[in-house]
């Protein structure tokens, strides 16, 4: 997709052209250089479904229009990958999340094996290293110790699925091998953008908490303000997930328009501008979604390390010492996290760059490019000649 603006295709080494991109506000239906000059009608029975018994079909796409010129069903799209090439309804950004899976599933979940099983060699090692000898502590410093690790892998993990999902969506398959060489110049900057994010939404939650924080340090007591400057330190929570929602496209940006971190960062609020409220929603269903499957795997293995772990577990809590799980039960967690991992991280993945192709599509018409990348035959600016595809999905 070397031609298309502001996003250069996987494969490709060519620098962003930021100043030939039209605005992210720009509508999808305004006129461009990327969009071709209407062609005329074809004749009857052409793209609108084709000759049936007894005359032409109805149901098919006419480029003039949602039902045609002469037809009153949905416009047929062109689908090459996983998503049809327009603005995706809910049904479809998750259908093409599961898609991806299912169709590429020795990439994505090679990739997500990869990382779960470093993640929760990390956490469980670190676990099993400290056995609870900084007492209270034993959870916040293990933490600490494989936070790091955690965010690195997740880092990989995101920067490697967005190659795999963009070209996925053209309908072309990517091996591990092939994502690592196309994200692998970009993961330095998109580790800085991660901990630049995490560190904006941090930082503002612990402005909002910082004055029950201070008051608490001068050693007052008196419940009623604490209480109060407690639901002041809530109020922040909100204009965090404010943020977050308004930063969450920056990453693909940054990785598929080859963006600086600054300008991806700009580049995401542009981008959801007008639709946080969309976005906030398919974001929070999906990440939903996800800690129900990862509930569901959990609980067989919590149960069966507990039945293994159970002596120790009531040595520990007779002799006063219950700050450490018993082995058994980190082990079956550590695999439970493995399996529920490997299915969510693509998934959830997955999510984010579909977003943002999605709001691309909406705003800047990204779905005539990603056509032609596809080597689709275009028909007009409004509609495709001989291509099958499936119906816009109801919402």
């Amino acid at each position: 997709m070397t031609d298309t603006p502001g996003w250069a295709s996987p494969s490709s080494s060519e620098p962003s052209r930021d100043d030939n991109r039209p605005p992210a506000d720009t509508s999808a239906a305004a006129p461009g250089p990327s969009v071709p000059p209407q062609a005329a009608p074809p004749a009857w029975g052409a793209g609108y479904g084709g000759p049936g018994p007894g005359g032409p079909q109805y149901g098919g796409q006419g480029p003039h229009g949602p039902h045609g010129q002469y037809g009153w069903g949905a416009p047929v799209s062109p689908k090459p990958g996983i998503i049809p090439l327009r603005p995706l309804g809910l049904g479809e950004i998750l259908d093409g999340a599961v898609s991806t899976i299912r169709t590429h599933w020795r990439t994505t979940l090679g990739l997500s094996l990869g990382v779960a099983v470093v993640e929760q060699a990390a956490v469980t090692g670190t676990q099993l290293a400290v056995r609870g000898d900084t007492g209270d502590l034993t959870p916040v410093i293990s933490a600490l110790v494989s936070l790091p690790v955690t965010m690195l892998l997740s880092v990989v993990a995101a920067a490697l699925l967005t190659m795999v999902v963009s070209r996925a969506i053209l309908g072309q398959s990517a091996t591990i091998r092939d994502a690592w060489r196309d994200a692998r110049p970009r993961l330095l900057q998109l580790t800085g953008l991660t901990l630049l994010t995490a560190l904006i939404g941090t930082g503002v939650v612990l402005i909002g908490f910082a004055p029950m924080i201070g008051y608490l340090l001068t050693g007052a007591d008196e419940p009623a303000i604490a209480g109060l400057l407690f639901v002041v330190g809530l109020l922040s929570i909100p204009v965090a997930i404010w943020i977050w929602i308004q930063l969450s496209l920056a990453a693909p940006a940054l990785m598929l328009e080859k963006q600086g971190v600054i300008t991806a960062l700009s580049r995401s609020r542009r981008l959801v501008r007008g639709s946080w409220w969309r976005l906030f929603g398919i974001n929070l269903l999906s990440q939903v979604l996800a800690g129900i499957v990862a509930g569901i795997i959990s609980v067989p293995f919590t149960i069966v390390g507990l039945a293994l772990g159970f002596d120790d577990l009531v040595g520990q809590v007779d002799a006063g010492d219950p700050a450490t799980l018993p082995t058994a039960v980190l082990i079956t967690t550590a695999i439970a996290g493995v399996i529920a991992s490997t299915v969510t991280i693509p998934f959830t993945a997955t999510i984010g760059v579909l977003l943002y192709v999605d709001q691309r599509i909406r705003r800047e018409a990204l779905d005539i490019e990603l056509a032609r990348a596809a080597g689709l035959t275009e028909y007009g600016g409004t509609g495709w000649g001989d291509q099958a595809g499936q119906n816009p999905a109801r919402l």
